[in-house]
């Protein structure tokens, strides 16, 4: 992991109820099951469309732990898996990723939480999340961003609140995040990290998606339950 310095620099349904202070929640959007991943149409049909983004999304809410985390959506069948994960959900009253993402991120703000930790739902291998919060929650007056392999978008991102930084996930959103960053004041690092910085997007990304998700590669593994883990 490598990390490059650059920079100067509704209401929430949940539960469980936001403490007076808390110093990280991790914040994770997710759209409805049935809608997702449709760029991936030429290699799985929706129902293994489905099921992997089930299973990313619950791989990465599993890999939030022990910090406490937090789904915004609109979708009532991804409000109950949120809450069958043990995370907390926070319904978003306009569509759309930076819509949902600001709404999520004010609340908790709002709530007393003094970073937030947004993570895509798409991560295959999500597990330094651990200490990308250990990280942002011990130096809360800066922002983190983990980009994606290709330096383009923004995989994981830490954000102080309080500080009015606005979200701008899309077509580079990598570099936006760190403009955003600079024009309020805050110290931006970003972390290079070859595992998180892997997302789930087009078909040439399924290779380590499958390995992860099913211990197999291939497709027909996601049509069947995982295989449980014994120890």
């Amino acid at each position: 992991m490598t990390a490059i310095r650059i920079g100067t620099g509704g209401s929430a349904r949940a539960e469980r109820s936001l403490p007076p202070v808390e110093p990280l929640g991790v914040l994770v959007p997710i759209k409805g099951f049935g809608a997702a991943k449709a760029r991936l149409g030429g290699a799985l049909d929706g129902a293994q469309r489905e099921e992997l983004a089930r299973r990313l999304a619950g791989g990465v809410l599993a890999a939030a732990a022990p910090w406490p985390a937090w789904v915004v959506c609109d979708d009532d069948d991804v409000a109950a898996f949120a809450l069958a994960a043990g995370a907390s959900v926070i319904r978003q009253p306009l569509p759309g990723l930076n819509p949902g993402v600001q709404h999520g991120f004010d609340e908790l703000g709002a709530g007393g939480v003094a970073v937030v930790l947004v993570v895509h739902a798409d991560l295959p291998e999500p597990d330094g999340l651990g200490a990308i919060a250990a990280t942002a929650a011990a130096e809360p007056e800066r922002v983190l961003l983990v980009p994606d392999r290709h330096d383009e978008g923004t995989n994981v991102l830490a954000v102080p609140t309080g500080h009015g930084f606005r979200f701008a996930y899309g077509p580079g959103s990598a570099a936006a995040h760190r403009a955003e960053a600079e024009r309020i004041g805050l110290a931006c690092e970003v972390v290079v990290d070859a595992a998180l910085g892997w997302d789930v997007d087009v078909p040439d990304d399924l290779d380590v998606a499958m390995l992860a998700t099913t211990g197999d590669r291939s497709l027909r593994s996601l049509t069947s339950p995982p295989a449980r883990r014994s120890g």
